[in-house]
């Protein structure tokens, strides 16, 4: 059995290199819309990938991607999320949120 430890943990090794590298995330296609106010334009994020900060006067976002999208109520998308399915919108907070896709 010794002689195989060194195999089996190359192999394990392999194995999750692998798996980590299969994990790419590519951009969601579409846009992600943020309404501020009725005096604000629209924000878009066309093809949105990574964390991005949210405008000062969020009010609500509309995911208009293919793929869910998160809110966090940090600048940089580390605290708990929220999801947003295509197709779907939700308020957010004002102030220093932010959304991944």
């Amino acid at each position: 059995m010794r002689k195989f430890r060194p195999v089996l943990v190359a192999a394990a090794t392999a194995l999750a290199a692998l798996a980590l590298g299969s994990g790419t995330a590519s951009a969601a296609t579409g846009d992600v819309t943020v309404f501020e106010t009725e005096f604000q334009p629209l924000t878009h994020y066309e093809n949105p990938e990574g964390c991005h900060k949210l405008p000062l006067g969020a009010h609500v976002l509309t995911n208009n991607t293919d793929a869910p999208v998160k809110i966090y109520s940090d600048p940089f998308c580390m605290t708990p999320s929220l999801t947003v399915e295509p197709g779907y919108g939700s308020h957010v907070a004002p102030g220093s949120g932010s959304f991944s896709a």
